[in-house]
Formats: structure tokens, sequence, C-alpha cells
């Protein structure tokens, strides 16, 4: 039974309860996959996927008769009402929210998956992660979450409460920010969960997934993500530490493989991709053209440096970034004009690389089809080369006869030579990933017991503290601060002794040999001898929560 977003008062969700809707039946959609280049075979891509619904019979929950005073404050009756909808929605949910226990789960779109016309639409800048984790998590089904988003890929990454619910939520939301249909949402999609999802992220920081093999800006895109989510409620522990863990298997592999050797960027790709267009003897004299200033336009001119370019124009919002890089980059003329003049240095320009934040296009067929040809020396035909997500210049501009616009799904061609030594140093970061992945989920499943050690201090706690009260009460007001002292470290002393070997017995972080069915019987044990119900606890705490959550 969901918990419809839509209510506001606890009232409301104790006659949700009451009364349940009837969903309507579905019948199931068939889920087709597609294996992804570099990918093992038994992890597909689920495309167009909709959970199967199930038709549901009404149940009549009595109301009680109570007769009482009619003068009971309006307070009292809130929070009895409030109690009530707690207990009911704790029974009713028992079985989804103990049972089931809360899955990871990364739904995305790559370059592997859907073409940049798509992605560009589902692109959620940087500033706006903190603002997209909080509108996730506020979703029903949805504790913690995060946001992934480059030019190749835009990932979210989420724990939910239940797998179809959350990715039902997620999809739903993805279609709502972006305008796109989630039939269209669906049949790009990939969907993957808990190892597999970890797995996923593992490979991505590695640089196993990039379209260049071992590129290295993702790691740096991976360590934004948890510099973003600092601080914001919904980056909670499992995706905190998913992604710390990520940028530690990202450094691994990187150290103990050869997989960044020789590895390009994107930014190199793109230059590569140019001169592959280019006559061979026009290399070192073409003129380029970049617009933008960031880490990844920077690494273009780097890369156009190498190649033997001595002489380009930066075209940019303001010239301090431009200034520094021309501090960094010596030898090399390099040309500022501000934005205003953009259409006037594509007009000298034979080749326009594009690296930009804007939303909106910056060239369209109409502004490049009063651009004066370019000279038979490089080819008779301008070159765009657009990097961007969203893109920056319109693909109609391929229309006209003397332009063409490259954008990043046409790098494929360039990292398209090498797919034999991408295999091979695949294989040899895969066991790197395979032995992490075991040790994360180590760690997540070592959590599950993390109420019960709390409850089992807190039980022994309790004991400690009202036995130290009698004896203090039969020795009297007069025993000295020295003695108390003494008698209350004494207490603990036995007490953490004692409480050592069954909190031993819980943990289960693949530091020693113990399973986890071991560990996790320990815990049911120690929950039946002490009562600790540690299963209701949790609920509690997740329904309370929501139930906050939608107060609020």
């Amino acid at each position: 039974m969901a918990v419809a977003s839509g209510l506001t008062t606890t009232f409301a969700l104790e006659t949700l309860i009451q009364s349940p809707p009837v969903p309507a039946a579905g019948s199931p959609s068939t889920a087709s996959f597609v294996k992804v280049f570099g990918r093992r075979p038994s992890r597909c891509f689920r495309n167009g996927t909709t959970p199967i619904q199930r038709r549901f019979s009404p149940v009549m929950i009595p109301r009680c008769e109570v007769g009482g005073d009619l003068a009971v404050s309006s307070a009292g009756s809130a929070r009895a009402s409030s109690l009530s909808a707690l207990e009911l929605l704790k029974t009713s949910a028992a079985d989804r929210y103990t049972k089931e226990r809360s899955s990871i789960v990364v739904l995305g779109l790559s370059v592997h998956t859907c073409p940049v016309e798509m992605r560009e639409k589902l692109a959620i800048p940087e500033a706006e992660w903190p603002r997209a984790i909080e509108e996730l998590c506020n979703l029903n089904h949805i504790e913690e979450a995060a946001v992934l988003s480059t030019c190749n890929r835009m990932e979210i990454y989420v724990v939910a409460l239940s797998q179809h619910r959350g990715v039902k939520e997620v999809t739903e939301w993805m279609s709502k920010t972006s305008g796109v249909p989630v039939s269209e949402i669906c049949q790009h999609r990939f969907l993957l969960y808990n190892n597999d999802a970890t797995q996923h992220l593992f490979e991505v920081s590695a640089g196993l997934d990039s379209l260049v093999l071992g590129e290295g800006q993702i790691l740096a895109q991976v360590k934004q993500v948890v510099k973003v989510g600092q601080g914001v409620v919904g980056f909670g522990r499992n995706i905190s530490g998913l992604f710390k863990h990520a940028i530690s298997v990202g450094k691994r592999v990187r150290n103990e493989t050869n997989i960044a050797a020789g590895a390009v960027s994107v930014s190199s790709a793109a230059v590569e991709l140019a001169l592959m267009k280019l006559p061979e003897p026009s290399h070192t004299t073409a003129r380029m053209l970049v617009i933008g200033a960031g880490k990844m336009a920077k690494l273009v001119i780097k890369h156009l440096v190498a190649k033997g370019c001595t002489k380009m124009v930066v075209v940019n919002r303001s010239e301090e970034r431009v200034a520094a890089i021309r501090e960094e980059i010596k030898d090399v003329e390099i040309i500022y004009k501000p934005l205003t003049e953009l259409l006037a240095c594509a007009a000298e320009a034979d080749v326009v690389f594009t690296s930009t934040a804007s939303e909106s296009l910056l060239f369209f067929k109409e502004n490049v089809q009063g651009l004066p040809s370019v000279g038979p020396k490089v080819g008779g035909v301008r070159l765009f080369v657009d990097i961007s997500v969203p893109r920056n210049v319109g693909s109609c501009v391929s229309e006209l006869g003397n332009s063409r616009v490259y954008n990043v799904d046409d790098l494929k061609e360039v990292v398209a030579a090498n797919k034999d030594d991408r295999l091979r140093k695949a294989m040899e970061a895969q066991a790197i990933i395979t032995e992490e992945s075991k040790q994360f989920e180590a760690w997540r499943d070592s959590l599950e017991t993390v109420p019960t050690i709390k409850k089992l201090r807190a039980y022994a706690e309790r004991i400690r503290i009202a036995e130290l009260e009698k004896c203090f009460s039969k020795m009297g007001d007069d025993l000295p601060k020295k003695e108390r002292r003494a008698i209350d470290d004494l207490s603990r002393g036995i007490v953490n002794k004692l409480l050592h070997g069954p909190m031993q017995h819980l943990r289960c972080d693949g530091s020693d040999s113990r399973t986890l069915n071991e560990t996790l019987e320990n815990m049911h044990a120690l929950n039946r001898m002490f009562s600790l119900e540690t299963e209701i606890a949790i609920l509690e705490q997740k329904i309370r929560a929501k139930v906050e959550q939608i107060q609020k």
C-alpha cells in the first residue's frame, strides 16, 4: 500500500490507511535486454521495463466507536490520531520495510544507450544537484540519492525502500523535470540493482565505462559528487559510502594497472577527430577557435599545442580564465576575444571547438550560413567539434555544404581503433573491481546489525544505571566522589567486557572468515534473548521519518 505524496496531514494519512485505493490492473511488459560494450554478459541493461501491477482487493478496517469526553483537547486528539496512523501504517507496511531490504538502484542514460539529443534534456547542472537530491528524497520510497551528470552520462543513484515503486517514482520525477515522456526514458535507460549498481559505479570511476577507456576526468567528477553532497541531508550513509569507495577503487585501478597508460580524454579525442577530418598538411596551419575556458576547453588547448598548433583564439565571457591558461602554457599565442565577437571569430576560423556550460545553442544554421567559406587547403569545410552537453551547435548546421558538426557521440570513431587493447586492459581492472565490490557489500551488510548493537548497548546501560543507583542508595549519601567514580568505572568495565564477545559476533566487514548468515543468526538470537525488536525499531524510524516529511 503506497502513501500518496499529496498527503499533508496525519488525518489524511489515517483516512488513506482505513480506505485504501484499488490500483488498476496492468499487464506485464516484456523487458528487452541489450549488451553494452565492455560489460560482462551477465550484466544487461533493461529497456522499457514497467513494474508489474497487481490487483488488490480493498481492505476494510473497522473504525472503533469509543465513547469519551467530547471536551478532549485538539492537541491530544492530533497526537492520538498520529499514533493511530503510525501503528496502522507500521502493521500494514511491515513486509515491505522489513522483509524487503532497502536496495541501491542506479537509473541511467549513457553514451552507450542514449543519443546526446536526449541526454542533454535530462542533464542536471552541478549547481542543481543538491536540489535534485532533496526532491528525490521527498519521494515516498526513496531514502538517499546522488546525481552524476557529465557529457557522457546522466545517472541517478538512490537507496529505495521498494525497488519497483522507487524506480517508478524516480522515472516519473526525471520525466517531470526534463519534459521527456516516461516511455522515451524507459526506452533508453538502464537499471541496475545492489551489487550490479555498485560494480557499475566502480567501473565508471575506474574509467572502464567511459567512451575513452581509463580517462581521468571521470574520477574527478565522481569526487565532485561527494564534495557537493557533503551537508545535503539526502546524501546519506549508504550512498556516501558507495561514492567514497568508488573513488578509492578508481585510484587503485589506475595505480595497479596500466589502464591509464596512453589513455586519452574526451578533449584529446575531440582534437584527434578534428585532425582526422583535416588534410594532413594543414594540421599545424589550420586556424583554431576554442569557445569556453573551463577544464575541458583547457585540455583542448593543451592537446592542440601538443599537436603543433602555435596560435589560437579563445572566446569566453571573461578574460580571467584565458589569462590563467596563457600564463600556464608558454610559447603559444592565445588571443582572447569576448563572447560578443563570437560570430566574427567563427568567420575567421577553420575549426571551431565548443565546450561551455550554456544551456542554449550558440550556433544556428542561420548564423553559420552567412559565414565566409574556408579555403581549399583545409578541405573547404568548416569543422564544428562540439563536446558540450547540452550541445552548443545545432545539428542542422551540417545541412550546409560548407560546414560539418561533430558532437561527443561522434568520438566513438576515434576510440574504435584500439578496441582489442581496451578489452585487455579492462580485464586487468575487472579483478580489482570484483574484489572491491565484495568488500563494499560486506560493509553494507554489516550495517544490518548496527541497530541491534545500539539497542544491546542501551539495554545493558539501563541495567547498569539501575543497579548502580541501588548500590549508591544502600551505601548512603556520604559516599565520597572518588569512590563513586571508582564504582561507576568498575560497572562500565564489567559491562564492556561482557558485551565484547556479542559485539564481535555482530560485525561482518570482511576482515575475518565470519559469514553474513552467521552474523545475522547471531543478531536474531540476541533480539530474541533480550527482546530488542530491532526490525520493528527500524520500521518505526522509517515510518516516522516519512510521516514527518509528509506533515512538513
